[in-house]
Order: C-alpha cells, then sequence, then structure tokens
C-alpha cells in the first residue's frame, strides 16, 4: 500500500494554506494525498431532527460537501494540481473523528489548519487540530495560517 498523507479540508484561506503544505509533504514521501472535508446535515447533532426526516437535506448536504472540496483543491492548485495522486473524500461526521478515522494507521501523515484560536473562538468551536493531535495513531502537522504568521511578525 502507498503511503498517505491526509488533510483537512475547510475552503477558509487557512485551510489552502494546509492543503499546499500537505501536497507538498505528499511529494516529499512520494505518496498519495488525501483531501477530506468532513460535512453534517445543520440540526442533526444532539438534540437536532435523526432520521426520517432528512432524506432531501442529507442529499443536498452531500452535494455541497462536494461541491466545496472541489472548489477549495481548484483554488489551492488551479489547473495545474498537486503534483501527486489526490484522492478527494467528503465524508459525513465531526472534522477532528472523521481526520483521525481517515489516518487510520500510523505510516500516515495527518494535516490540519491551526488557524486563529481567540478565547471567543475556543468557545464556540473546539480546535480540530487539538483533537487530531491528542488523538491520531499517526504524527500530526498542525499548519497555521501564513496570514497570521505575517500579522503576529509584523513583516
Amino acid at each position: 500500500m502507498r503511503p498517505r498523507v491526509v488533510v483537512g479540508v475547510s475552503g477558509r484561506p487557512g485551510g489552502l494554506t494546509a492543503l499546499r503544505r500537505a501536497a507538498a509533504e505528499a511529494r516529499l514521501r512520494e505518496a498519495e494525498l488525501w483531501a477530506v472535508l468532513a460535512w453534517d446535515v445543520p440540526g442533526a447533532g444532539l438534540g437536532g431532527r435523526q432520521g426520517a426526516g432528512l432524506g432531501p437535506s442529507l442529499l443536498l448536504c452531500r452535494a455541497d460537501a462536494a461541491v466545496r472540496l472541489r472548489s477549495a483543491l481548484t483554488a489551492a492548485f488551479g489547473a495545474t494540481g498537486a503534483g501527486v495522486p489526490v484522492a478527494g473524500r467528503a465524508v459525513r461526521g465531526t472534522p477532528g473523528a472523521v481526520l483521525v478515522d481517515m489516518a487510520g494507521a500510523g505510516d500516515c501523515l495527518l494535516v490540519v489548519g491551526a488557524g486563529p484560536r481567540g478565547a471567543l473562538h475556543r468557545c464556540l468551536r473546539p480546535s480540530v487540530a487539538r483533537y487530531c493531535v491528542a488523538r491520531a495513531p499517526c504524527p500530526v502537522l498542525a499548519v497555521p495560517d501564513a496570514r497570521e504568521l505575517v500579522g503576529r511578525d509584523g513583516v
């Protein structure tokens, strides 16, 4: 089995930085790149509606996830491509759990974006990067958003 680099895709600018870095790592390792976008149906989580009433919403959300994944890959690599074999996967579930499941083995590298983490943001949305670092069975590379680095260093 060919080694793989698994990368979380969000479509945000910081996620594009992680996607490009993951492609560079895949080229260095002569590995396949797995671009993974986790998605779910709004309101389908705890306390939400689950089951039979989700049919059309489920299909729409799945289709939207596939479009967002293709858009992120195009934004990151354009027409030239990543320079390595790429497998795009839109998987239903929470981002951290999906990425850890997709990484699955010690011979993988898991790449995640490490976006801005102010106090308010941490309260509203848990860190996918922290989840992955704590639970992944393989090395995890947390890539900061290049725009954040410029702002911090004053460059």
